[in-house]
């Protein structure tokens, strides 16, 4: 008897042992399941993908009288990746010597969200004369052109995606995917024991893993949540976030996820995530776009993106393909008839992949610089923004060309090995300092060193303006008329060492006028000058033309010993051009949201630091250097009546050649140098002002003419004082002055030969 009660309570013991470890189980089940819950809601609700930032260019803007040639917007639609078709479909155009069809995409601009048009566009003799609306039949004052996709700030994970909401999916492409990969999805809860067995026994007669049998929402749980390690805790761990993720959501909310976040293919780093992206990457289309064959291969990326690549693989994409087209027939979702032109015709995957490394990426380098100020890091690698900057791809390109023609002639001019000469050029729109173009060096579209912002260098003459400006200021002792002493100097640097400045012509040149010493950018007269007034008084007047830099106090600064960046030179000449408005340079107009919402814009940020008198007096001389001094020869290019104004530089043994000037529309900056710091034998004028004036004639359109402040009146005066050739004598000139500093007689000046 006391053996039974003895077993009957070891039982009892085992079973409340038993109940113990199964309540102890299910607590840490129910603890397990809370802690999936958490992280599955968290990631779910929260901000679900790094999305990367997107970066356009400029929209080209099309209107009546526009300057445009055809072929300039070929190009631009080119760039865009429009094909040349005779067809009306989107993204298209079609050109007939000087009529130009084309079928724009939709596009979410800054302003707001502009539908897709058929535009007809009329050229006469390089101008726009006529925009139709082809569907309307209405003329159009006004069409904009999407920009071009310059580059992407992309995430840590270097993944890249376009966000699409499941209503901007066609259904052919929905019911297809679900057709091939989870046909009860609307019906199941997460998972499907059925599909599971279905796919058990099919591997088991095939000998090998043919078939799967997760769930869309398993597969979005894999991808999403979980690594790829093929454990039994990680299939455990897919079933239960998916019966949580079919608890807390809805299968449109699972379904758009999916369509977002699936992997489909592989750019370079960069890893393609979801139908949105997919779509361009390999078609260069957008979703509701494609066709039913186009569809099909997309679809079948899904079981492999690698394996099934159709630019590495083409005949296996072909036959995933026709595996998806006939499941497309068979559920009804393609017309038989339909099926063997599908299946015969090609992929039509595009050759070259859209959205790789910026082709512009010196540029990009000055968007980055200038985000880095506003945004941090995270939010440009994971936010989604769009962010729509100055460049002008015409300019930009047309620029490079100038420079790709020009060097190796320089080069052979200079006696130099091929490839000795580094560039840098900057050319911004003279009023809003927005930069339009940007080379960082003889290799375009190589990363690296970037010489526009990074290169320090000698400046040389391009600092004169500065010193001239100054005693501009001064309008009761210095006038564009005033004389100088152009004759040797010796200038004490302390202990015992002097300084003796020559000018480039080895020659003295006496009395010569303010105006034409600058114009011949004679150095000893700019020194003596330049002592004159102070080193300090020209360092504050280089701090109003916007160098933020410090600036060593030493004579030979005034000859251009100071190390300055090509786009720190630019923002001295923008500060010119913009008639003593200092108007910081800049790359970005403005961000958005992905969804269209402005979150910044950079507006024109402007503060006058010159006096406009001054400013106009010292652009009248820098036009002087362009007619009679060292920047005549770019008249040799440009049209006699087509008005600039700049200023040469070179350095010691000629290291740098630099130029730097101004129409009424545009300013550009171009440095020439080698990156040893070797001599390249060029002067200012003979290396950086061939570049410059290309640059000039191929992208300036409008003449300069600076408006006259209410203070400046003009005056003859005699030629003698004005240019350095005695033969001009008898010839007067006119030339600005201040209001009510003009010295008496000077309406009239009786020219000396003896003086």
């Amino acid at each position: 008897m006391s053996f039974f009660v003895v077993k009957n309570k070891f039982a009892r013991f085992l079973l409340w042992q038993f109940f113990i470890l199964l309540v102890i189980a299910m607590l840490g089940l129910i603890g397990y399941l809370y802690y999936l819950d958490i992280e599955v809601r968290e990631k779910f609700e929260g901000s679900r993908w790094e999305v990367p930032s997107r970066v356009f260019a400029r929209p080209l803007s099309l209107y009546e009288g526009k300057k445009l040639l055809p072929s300039q917007l070929e190009f631009e639609l080119k760039l865009l990746r429009y094909n040349h078709s005779k067809s009306d479909g989107v993204g298209t155009y079609f050109r007939q010597s000087d009529t130009l069809y084309l079928h724009s995409r939709p596009f979410q601009f800054s302003t707001g969200f502009v539908d897709a048009a058929y535009i007809k566009i009329s050229f006469r003799n390089g101008y726009i004369t006529q925009l139709l609306d082809m569907k309307k039949n209405t003329e159009l004052d006004f069409f904009t052109v999407e920009p071009y996709l310059i580059g992407g700030i992309y995430p840590r994970k270097q993944e890249d995606r376009v966000l699409v909401r499941i209503d901007e999916v066609p259904k052919s492409l929905i019911d297809t995917l679900l057709g091939v990969e989870d046909r009860h999805f609307y019906t199941h809860s997460g998972i499907s024991p059925l599909s599971i067995l279905r796919a058990l026994l099919a591997n088991i007669q095939a000998g090998a893993r043919v078939q799967g049998g997760s769930t869309l929402t398993q597969q979005l749980v894999k991808n999403f949540f979980l690594s790829n390690e093929k454990t039994i805790n990680r299939k455990i761990n897919e079933a239960l976030m998916s019966l949580l993720l079919e608890l807390h959501y809805s299968k449109d909310e699972i379904l758009e996820a999916y369509l977002n976040e699936i992997y489909l293919g592989q750019n370079g780093s960069r890893s393609i995530h979801g139908f949105g992206l997919a779509s361009y990457f390999y078609f260069d289309q957008s979703l509701e776009t494609l066709n039913q064959g186009q569809i099909a291969l997309l679809v079948g990326l899904v079981k492999g993106a690698s394996y099934y690549n159709p630019r590495r693989h083409p005949e296996r994409a072909k036959q995933r393909r026709r595996v998806v087209l006939t499941i497309q027939r068979d559920l009804d979702l393609l017309p038989a008839n339909s099926f063997k032109r599908f299946d015969d015709s090609r992929l039509g995957v595009k050759k070259d992949k859209p959205g790789g490394i910026s082709r512009y990426p010196a540029f990009f380098d000055l968007v980055k610089q200038q985000l880095r100020q506003d945004y941090p890091p995270e939010d440009l690698a994971s936010a989604g923004l769009r962010l729509f900057t100055t460049l002008d791809p015409l300019i930009q390109e047309s620029t490079e060309q100038s420079i790709q023609k020009r060097l190796p002639q320089l080069e052979r001019k200079a006696k130099l090995k091929r490839e000795t000469l580094q560039v840098a050029a900057i050319v911004t729109d003279a009023g809003s300092g927005s930069v339009r173009a940007l080379v960082g060096g003889r290799n375009f579209r190589g990363h690296g060193f970037n010489r526009a912002l990074e290169a320090s260098r000698h400046v040389g003459s391009l600092i004169k303006p500065a010193v001239y400006l100054t005693a501009l200021d001064n309008p009761a002792r210095y006038k564009l008329s005033t004389t100088l002493e152009d004759s040797p100097i010796k200038v004490d640097q302390g202990q015992g060492n002097y300084w003796k400045p020559e000018n480039y012509d080895n020659q003295y040149h006496g009395r010569v006028s303010l105006i034409s010493s600058l114009a011949n950018s004679y150095n000893v007269s700019t020194v003596r000058l330049g002592m004159t007034l102070g080193l300090p008084e020209v360092s504050k007047t280089l701090k109003k033309l916007g160098i933020k830099r410090d600036i060593p106090l030493y004579p030979s600064m005034l000859l251009g010993a100071l190390n300055l960046s090509p786009i720190e030179v630019m923002q001295m000449y923008q500060t010119i051009s913009a008639q003593g408005f200092q108007t910081p340079i800049r790359g970005i107009s403005s961000v958005t949201t992905a969804e269209g919402d402005v979150l910044s814009k950079y507006p024109i940020s402007v503060k006058q630091t010159l006096k406009p008198e001054s400013v106009y007096l010292i652009t009248k001389a820098l036009e002087e250097v362009m007619s009679s001094g060292t920047g005549r020869s770019a008249y040799n290019r440009l049209p006699y009546d087509f008005v600039v104004a700049g200023k040469s530089g070179t350095t010691n043994a000629y290291r740098d050649s630099w130029f730097a000037g101004m129409s009424g529309d545009k300013v550009i900056v171009v440095w020439l140098g080698a990156d040893n710091n070797d001599p390249i034998n060029l002067t200012g004028a003979g290396g950086a002002l061939k570049i410059w004036t290309d640059v000039m004639a191929s992208s300036a359109h409008r003449s300069l003419d600076v408006p006259v402040p209410e203070r400046i009146v003009f005056a003859k005066v005699s030629a003698l004082m004005h240019r350095k050739k005695r033969e001009a004598c008898e010839e007067d000139v006119v030339l600005p002055f201040v209001s009510g500093y003009l010295p008496a007689g000077y309406e009239r000046v009786i020219c000396d030969e003896e003086n």
